[in-house]
């Protein structure tokens, strides 16, 4: 359903109503001081809405006054307005806000079920009953991906914290002038996940025979897993680090830089 042409006719509509409204002082700035456009486009409009005959100045005791033919057209435009915002409702209403989660075992439409996070992956099933719930929309076997409504309650997520290994740039000597035994003692730690930046970086993570979970996107990649509760080690060379830090602050989670240049 096409409603206004472009902006300039929708302008034009909302001037024309509140030239409508009969207040007899209306000014050109009261107007566009209401719909926050420039004066000079207020008086644009008006003059083209005067000279399609929609609206008279200087008549009697009001500067501008609606004709027949402007009733006529805010009248229909509003009609036509009213039905398009009805029928954008009757749409969105028939949307129900659905959730995705792993299916803990099998489950039935109409089941109420409780979620919880595990090793950053959010599963579903009928036994938990605590925190947060969430109402199976079709069936699912065990292990595939179940659709959830009216999702209720809260997940108690804790972010972790973020240890970022820095590693020397290729101009720095690379891999070749890391200290591995610090390298060693930093990865004996307990992680969920670990990521790269940089080809040296990969190299590091070639040394330790670790298949490191990402290695492009580090830096978003990274954010998510420690919103999810994951523990994340990141191998990223020089310069880069600065791409995962200024993310992990904008998220207030905390990191912190391992140094492991050979002294």
């Amino acid at each position: 359903m096409r409603i206004f042409k472009n902006k300039g006719e929708f302008t034009k509509f909302q001037i024309l109503a509140k030239i409508a409204q009969q207040e007899p002082h209306l000014k050109q700035k009261d107007i566009a001081d209401e719909l926050g456009i420039t004066v000079q486009a207020v008086s644009e409009n008006i003059k083209s809405l005067v000279k399609d005959g929609y609206v008279e100045t200087g008549t009697s005791n009001f500067r501008y006054k609606i004709t027949k033919y402007g009733i006529d057209k805010v009248k229909t435009d509003a009609i036509n307005l009213k039905s398009y915002s009805d029928m954008v409702l009757t749409v969105m209403n028939g949307y129900k806000l659905i959730w995705p989660a792993i299916a803990a075992e099998d489950l039935h439409q109409g089941e109420q079920v409780w979620l919880n996070m595990d090793d950053g992956i959010l599963y579903a099933d009928t036994e938990d009953k605590s925190g947060a719930y969430a109402e199976v929309f079709s069936d699912a076997l065990e292990g595939e991906d179940v659709t959830l409504i009216n999702l209720g309650g809260e997940i108690d997520l804790v972010p972790k914290d973020v240890v970022i290994v820095k590693i020397p740039p290729i101009a720095e000597g690379g891999s070749r002038a890391c200290d591995m035994d610090k390298i060693n003692e930093i990865y004996a730690q307990d992680f969920d996940r670990i990521g790269v930046l940089g080809t040296s970086a990969r190299a590091i993570t070639n040394q330790l025979n670790v298949y490191p979970d990402f290695e492009f996107a580090t830096a978003e990649a990274t954010c998510s897993a420690a919103e999810k509760g994951l523990r994340v080690l990141v191998f990223a060379v020089g310069k880069m680090t600065n791409r995962i830090t200024s993310r992990l602050e904008e998220k207030g989670i905390v990191y912190c830089i391992e140094d492991v240049k050979k002294l």
